[in-house]
């Protein structure tokens, strides 16, 4: 059932209105992908001020004042801005057609979940604009810098927090609801599709968490305007109080941006290899167990702030217990690779590239759980390569996966591969040129949110700027890619992914056991 099907009860459609008032969950879904994407390039943009200044030593193209609300600005619409949103928007597509549903079960609230976040975002960002300046802080705004220090136009941003954090809650409410009542009957919670499972968690993690954002944004707007001491020692307060509150949020959040990623995999992957995925109930398990313990971890951020050795062994090794579930999902997507027989077309060289450098993401996050080596990395660019490996070519990635995979379905049309494999090659190669000499950088004490540096980091920084504007550049032909697919292109069969080879296209198969809907035809599948 393509978009345009959905548009006759519009009767003509009316431009403008039809998408502000809409309630069908397409329209909400292609918004909230829009404006993740409008998002993408806006922080992107600021990232690229950010490797400009860095290019080589000394202070060039900003002040330091400038250069750190481009990187507090850079951090929070990356994650509040493009990420989330992106997987909402597609948890908005894919779920009522995954389920069987005939579409979100509180269609209103879908509406009003999505249009204000426009709003959210044009404030934070018209803060750049302002005499004072955008919040300078960081996008962790640890207090006292981000309350006692801070421009007057932190409000602006307490408020777009708050607003973001609404969008997020009414999000998941709508799709917790949707995915336990609106089920097609016979689909049991087991046979639900991955992305499914792991939008329902990341769904409970959503409520569970952003209600600490808001106190923790509430009470800073308390210490600024109304003469609190939450934070304030000076008052009785404690400035690592706001630490404890904020990464108590800031860690399952993480979370809530990587496990849509796994359930995108998870389709990507059975699709291209041409078996099922591997070890469903694990994946499910393993799911549940990670979001479980992204609630326990939540001080290895803080490794260095003096709690005591109890404390400090206890966080180490809860952060390296969550390592366990995450290698089995990892296990599982390799198992199901092995001796399928794969194809290589975009959506799963993007998969691929996941599993790869989200593992070594991981394991430079298992370094950090070590407390006494975390001593030495905290607050290095050791610290900022662990978590854009995570995130750029795992969420990031898991999220143009999933656009290239369901592409066809959304527009009738296929995409055109060579600008696809094209997009991928130079984000691959843009990603790794820019993020794997900053591991070396923090190994060898490179301070993070710093616009000069010492020389010795010279050749590093030059090397992983190029790579900042070869991936940054690159998005340009992601944009080119979707706009040519909505316009027109090759029709788009109901076997999407290949016909001839007698894979069939499986999203809305109602189980994920269902690989193939029809058996292949075992003279057209090519000999490994």
């Amino acid at each position: 059932m393509s978009a345009a099907h959905d548009d006759h009860h519009h009767g003509p459609a009316k431009g403008l209105s039809r998408w502000l008032f809409t309630t069908n969950h397409k329209d909400i879904g292609t918004l909230y992908l829009w404006f993740s994407f409008a998002m993408f390039l806006l922080g992107g943009s600021f990232a690229m001020v950010i490797r400009a200044e860095l290019f080589q030593p000394g202070l060039q193209l900003v002040e330091p004042n400038f250069f750190n609300q481009m990187t507090t600005m850079h951090g929070l619409i990356m994650v509040f801005g493009a990420v989330m949103p992106a997987f909402v928007g597609l948890a908005n597509w894919m779920i009522p057609m995954m389920i069987g549903a005939p579409d979100m079960a509180l269609p209103r609230m879908n509406n009003w979940s999505f249009w204000i976040l426009p709003f959210a975002f044009a404030m934070l960002s018209s803060t750049l604009l302002m005499d004072a300046g955008a919040p300078n802080f960081g996008w962790t705004f640890y207090a006292p810098l981000s309350t006692t220090y801070a421009p007057e136009t932190v409000t602006f941003f307490i408020f777009a927090v708050h607003i973001m954090g609404a969008s997020s809650i009414m999000g998941a409410i709508n799709i917790i609801a949707t995915v336990l009542n609106m089920r097609a009957p016979g689909m049991t919670l087991m046979k639900m599709p991955l992305f499914v499972w792991t939008w329902l968690i990341t769904a409970y993690l959503l409520i569970a968490v952003m209600p600490v954002l808001a106190g923790v944004v509430t009470m800073m707007l308390f210490d600024i305007h109304f003469g609190t001491s939450f934070f304030n020692a000076a008052g009785g307060g404690d400035p690592v109080l706001f630490q404890h509150v904020f990464w108590f949020f800031g860690h399952p959040e993480v979370y809530i941006m990587i496990l849509p990623a796994f359930g995108v995999i998870s389709a990507i992957i059975p699709t291209f290899a041409r078996k099922r995925l591997f070890g469903y109930d694990s994946m499910v398990y393993a799911t549940a167990s990670i979001a479980f313990l992204s609630f326990i971890v939540w001080a290895h951020h803080m490794f260095t702030v003096g709690m005591p050795i109890a404390g400090e062994l206890f966080f180490m090794y809860a952060t390296m217990l969550i390592a366990v579930p995450t290698g089995v999902k990892v296990f599982n997507w390799v198992a199901t690779m092995f001796r399928g027989s794969m194809t290589f077309e975009t959506p799963m060289l993007f998969a691929i590239a996941f599993v790869v450098l989200f593992t070594m993401g991981g394991f430079t996050g298992l370094m950090l759980a070590i407390t006494p080596a975390d001593f030495q990395y905290h607050d290095t660019y050791f610290v900022v390569a662990h978590f854009h490996y995570v995130l750029v070519p795992g969420a990031v990635f898991s999220i143009m996966a999933a656009t290239y995979y369901w592409l066809p379905k959304w527009t009738g049309h296929m995409y055109d591969e060579r600008l696809g494999k094209l997009h991928f090659w130079l984000s691959f190669i843009g990603v790794n040129i820019l993020f794997f000499p900053q591991h070396f950088l923090g190994l060898a004490g490179m301070p993070r949110r710093i616009p000069d540096y010492a020389l010795q980091f010279a050749d590093f920084n030059w090397i992983s700027s190029i790579g900042g504007f070869l991936f940054g550049a690159s998005q340009l032909i992601l944009l080119v890619v979707v706009i040519k697919c909505i316009k027109g292109g090759k029709k788009a069969t109901a076997q999407v992914w290949d016909g001839a080879k007698g894979l069939e296209w499986t999203v809305a198969s109602p189980a994920p056991y269902h690989t193939f809907t029809t058996p292949p035809n075992p003279d057209l599948i090519e000999a490994p």
